[in-house]
């Protein structure tokens, strides 16, 4: 599911969503001793990754360059134990 439309990304973070990194290594197709690296970034669900899984495969079937190694990391950005209700808040100093 991506956050093209205005206001999509709370409704996908509400749903349990979180924004996923991932930075790929990859070969040149002409120079395959060169490493390049490509940076992705979307919404998506975990344990399970459809999107990032399906952009790798994407990356398999149509593009020249094979694939090195990918590391990502995933952040819910709204979460249960986030949000407090602060009063007040006193500043000493």
């Amino acid at each position: 599911m991506r956050a093209q439309e205005k206001g999509a990304e709370t409704l996908l973070m509400m749903k349990g969503y979180g924004l996923t990194t991932a930075e790929i290594y990859y070969r040149m197709p002409d120079y395959r001793h060169v490493l390049q690296s490509y940076v992705w970034q979307e919404y998506d669900l975990a344990p399970d990754y459809p999107e990032l899984f399906h952009f790798i495969a994407f990356w398999q079937d149509q593009i020249e360059g094979p694939l090195h190694s990918v590391r990502f990391c995933h952040r819910k950005l709204i979460a249960p134990g986030e949000w407090r209700n602060v009063v007040a808040e006193l500043r000493y100093h």
